[in-house]
């Protein structure tokens, strides 16, 4: 290919300017099936005016840079390409004066062949103004709408961040506490429970930063937490862990399962002199939705307890995040006591 070719080729790649020879070319087709002119003189008193009012849309995009507060920038651009078109038009017919000749308006048809090109050229150069400013207002709106999807997508990550960065050592702290109760009250617990705390930490701290977790990464650490705590609790906590096949490729928050465990040993297992079971179910209900449900027969809602503990609240504030609002978790007691945590989520893989 040519170099001097490239920059044209490069022009006429432009979208305006297809868009432009396009809508003239129909003008041009129009015209030449009614008209006896030549096609190369009627082509360039159509693709001519075409092309300047193409310039003085272009031009009036950037410049003035300040416009009167009544006067809209796109106003003004209709309104030029629509005086343009003509203007040039008239231009044309202008420049056939020359002496000895009858100007064109005394010339048979002339003055028809000026009105069909002059109205002709502002009503499809109008049309196409309008078409392409309401195509860039319709873009923008798009491109609006997509940053503000991409910084409501941040402010949720955000903000899921830092509950899960509040749940963390909330966690923690809990689980290092039953640890020195033990080595306080120096039982021979206290090492094998330290040896497992150690490594359930290895396997799960790693996994609470993650925005989303597996159904079957949850159960691993549900089971290595209850397994801790039956260590330091051997007499008083009893524990079944159940889970439908199929369900641990499900998509929930980091701590899902976790939280509503941990809440049922510290609140309920705990303050209990007898102990007591928890018992821990995930299931796919008939609507196609996940229910986890946590069960335990310690000592219940107390009176005067504020209901949800930071745990769970922190929680369902997760879910909510993580899930739009389509997640729900719901607290109940058991009877004769004792308390059921459930969490109701979307299937999601």
């Amino acid at each position: 290919m040519p170099t001097a070719l490239r920059p044209l080729l490069t022009v006429l790649r432009l979208k305006r300017l297809r868009v432009t020879a396009l809508a003239a070319s129909l003008v041009l087709v129009l015209l030449a099936l009614n008209s006896n002119w030549r096609l190369l003189k009627l082509a360039t008193h159509v693709y001519v005016p075409a092309l300047a009012a193409l310039l003085a849309y272009s031009a009036l995009e950037r410049w003035p840079r300040r416009l009167p507060r009544p006067l809209a920038r796109w106003a003004l651009q209709v309104v030029a390409v629509t005086l343009v078109t003509p203007a040039v038009v008239l231009g044309f017919f202008l420049s056939t004066i020359t002496p000895g000749r009858p100007p064109f308006w005394e010339e048979p048809g002339m003055i028809n062949a000026l009105l069909v090109l002059g109205s002709l050229g502002m009503l499809v150069s109008s049309w196409v103004a309008m078409s392409a400013l309401l195509r860039q207002r319709d873009e923008r709106v798009l491109q609006a709408e997509r940053a503000r999807s991409e910084l409501e997508r941040q402010a949720l990550d955000a903000q899921l961040r830092l509950l899960q960065a509040q749940v963390e050592p909330h966690f923690l702290f809990n689980t290092l506490a039953n640890v020195q109760a033990l080595v306080d009250a120096g039982s021979p617990q206290a090492s094998p429970v330290l040896a497992s705390l150690v490594a359930y930490l290895r396997a799960a701290v790693p996994r609470l930063s993650e925005p989303r977790s597996r159904l079957g990464q949850e159960l691993e650490m549900v089971n290595a937490y209850l397994a801790l705590m039956q260590l330091r609790l051997p007499d008083r906590l009893q524990f079944s862990v159940q889970v439908e096949p199929g369900l641990e490729l499900l998509r929930c928050p980091p701590m899902t399962l976790l939280t509503p465990v941990e809440n049922a040993v510290r609140h309920g297992i705990d303050p209990s002199l007898e102990g007591g079971r928890i018992d821990v179910r995930v299931q796919r209900l008939a609507s196609g939705r996940c229910l986890v449900a946590v069960s335990d027969t310690g000592v219940g809602l107390q009176p005067g307890s504020a209901g949800l503990g930071t745990g769970l609240s922190t929680l369902r504030e997760r879910l909510r995040l993580a899930f739009d609002g389509e997640a729900e978790l719901r607290l109940s007691e058991v009877q004769p006591h004792g308390m059921l945590v459930e969490v109701e989520f979307p299937c999601q893989t």
